[in-house]
Formats: C-alpha cells, sequence, structure tokens
C-alpha cells in the first residue's frame, strides 16, 4: 500500500520556526491532495493546510501567512514551512494523502502518517 513519515518536528521558543516533512513511499500509482492537520489536547483535529497535485493550496485562517505548504511531487514529499510559531500551535500534526496505488490494478487510498508533535514553548 502507501506509507506516510512525517519528521521535522520538536520544541521550539515563541517566534521560532520549524519545518515538517511527509513522505510518501510504497505502490503509489498517483497522489492527489496532500494535508497537515494538528489535533491539541482536549481539542479535536483541524486541517491546518493542504495542496492539490496542481499547486492550490487552502490554510486555516489561524495560520495563514505564517504558515507555508509545498509539496515536491518527484519526491513525493509534502512539506510545512512554519514561522512565527505561538504556544496555541502546540500540537501533534499529521499528514494526510489520498491517491491511487497499484497491486494489481488501481486501488484508492486515503492514509495518515503516525503524527510528530510540535511544541512551542519558552
Amino acid at each position: 500500500q502507501v506509507q506516510l513519515v512525517e519528521s521535522g518536528g520538536g520544541l521550539v521558543q515563541p517566534g521560532g520556526s520549524l519545518r515538517l516533512s511527509c513522505a510518501a513511499s510504497g505502490r503509489i500509482f498517483s497522489i492527489n491532495g496532500m494535508g497537515w492537520y494538528r489535533q491539541a489536547p482536549g481539542k479535536e483535529r483541524e486541517l491546518v493546510a493542504s495542496i492539490t497535485s496542481g499547486g492550490s493550496t487552502k490554510y486555516a485562517d489561524s495560520v495563514k501567512g505564517r504558515f507555508t505548504i509545498s509539496r515536491d511531487n518527484a519526491k513525493n514529499t509534502v512539506y510545512l514551512q512554519m514561522n512565527s510559531l505561538k504556544p496555541e500551535d502546540t500540537a501533534v500534526y499529521s499528514c494526510n494523502a489520498e491517491g491511487k496505488y497499484y497491486s494489481g490494478a488501481l486501488y484508492p487510498y486515503n492514509n495518515w502518517g503516525q503524527g510528530t508533535q510540535v511544541t512551542v514553548s519558552s
């Protein structure tokens, strides 16, 4: 099938920056939408940013102007550049990808990574 592996989380001071990466691997035939979600303790998971195969992007209002999503289709990787981080950005960040994989025929997938912790604190 298709596996997603995130990296780049960690502890950063308010105002700092982090860059998250999510690499997809496996029997990938196509990757359509890719996105980053986050879930803070006691809160529901929310969409942070998404990007289509054509490069169209969407952002949560809370991160507009601070976060930038991008993708490298040749590497099957999506990135999230996070600048001007705030304590309220603290959460587990997970990537999501949907498309089709090949296993004798084409099948749809909609998979998640394992998540990476981002903590913004002084």
